[in-house]
């Protein structure tokens, strides 16, 4: 364990821009603000400091919240970016589009489009359609439907 240190802390060493890029992820905040900052007498309130930019060293750092959580969906949003997703899809006229159009029957796309347009709803939301499923999503209000069902949205 201490050979691992020693030759973690030596290669730290070697190469002082790579400190620079990993402090702020592996200490945290205090390794963001500059040493001035640290040791007042009076802090900062967080919300000031998380709305600025700090310069440490020449280097020029601002503090970012992460969330572990993704924005909660509704079902208008998903209708909507369903909808973006189909109109953005070059074998799709935009003027035949609505949620109750047919992949195959009114919108004239074959087998190998609807593949297509599945992959692209796996992009958009980030999960990925069992062949079992997408077998049985011929519509736009079906594909919202499903990922609604998917992502736990009721309404």
């Amino acid at each position: 364990m201490a050979s691992i240190v020693r030759s973690v802390s030596s290669a730290f060493s070697r190469n002082k821009c790579l400190i620079r890029v990993l402090s702020p992820r592996i200490a945290g905040v205090s390794a963001v603000l500059p040493q001035r900052l640290l040791h007042c007498e009076k802090q900062p309130s967080t919300a000031s400091l998380l709305n600025k930019t700090h310069q440490v060293d020449g280097w020029q750092y601002q503090i970012l919240r992460h969330y572990s959580a993704k924005a909660p969906l509704t079902i208008p949003f998903i209708t909507e970016r369903v909808i973006l997703v189909l109109k953005l899809y070059d074998k799709i006229d935009p003027s035949k589009l609505n949620l109750e159009s047919h992949f195959i029957n009114d919108l004239g796309l074959d087998s190998l489009d609807h593949v297509e347009v599945i992959m692209a709803m796996e992009d958009e939301f980030g999960f990925e359609i069992p062949d079992q499923d997408a077998e049985k999503l011929n519509r736009p209000a079906d594909i919202v439907r499903y990922i609604a069902d998917k992502e736990d949205v009721y309404e």
